[in-house]
């Protein structure tokens, strides 16, 4: 069965009705992709399969990038990046790499307070982000709490303050209401 945007995100609807394109990788280990290859694999990420995956993420991002370019219908001068969850927590190991993304939102980031293998830790990545970012976050967000990880995952990014922003919604989470 094939996943479509609007089953799985609704609340990324506003996106499309802004007028914008969006497209929704499907990474390695998600929706139709995964497998029983690594049953808990999110658990053991300080285990070389967790470096393994964020390269398969990486590289999913990647080739979407690269599809992207090829279509006459997308601006490929003028591409964002917004991460949820898990997909805010890898931002910097996404962005890093990856230079035509131009601006990037970050939707409950979260570092990982388990051990992390060194090569695939955000905090390492962090302060080689280059491109505006805007991170969401709840204030009393009790599973990534905002001393422990919202804020030590938005300290690290380099250039100017008016580049880099953080939205904390008093609350627990930054959902949409």
């Amino acid at each position: 069965m094939r996943t479509t945007f609007a089953q799985v995100n609704p609340q990324f609807s506003f996106l499309v009705r802004s007028g914008r394109a969006v497209a929704f990788p499907i990474y390695k280990r998600s929706y139709e992709r995964s497998n029983d290859d690594c049953n808990g694999g999110d658990k053991l990420k300080s285990a070389s399969l967790w470096r393994d995956y964020v390269i398969y993420f990486s590289k999913d991002l990647r080739r979407t990038v690269d599809y992207l370019a090829t279509r006459p219908d997308i601006d490929s001068g003028k591409l964002g990046f917004l991460g949820f969850s898990r997909g805010a927590a890898l931002s910097p190991m996404m962005l890093v790499p990856e230079p035509r993304i131009k601006v990037a939102t970050r939707w409950i980031p979260e570092l990982y307070l388990e051990q992390v293998a060194a090569e695939v830790d955000a905090i390492n990545f962090a302060p080689r982000v280059t491109i505006p970012v805007l991170q969401l976050s709840g204030r009393y967000d009790y599973n990534f709490p905002e001393e422990s990880s919202a804020l030590p995952s938005v300290r690290p990014l380099p250039g100017p303050s008016a580049l880099n922003r953080h939205f904390r919604r008093v609350g627990i989470c930054a959902c949409a209401p």
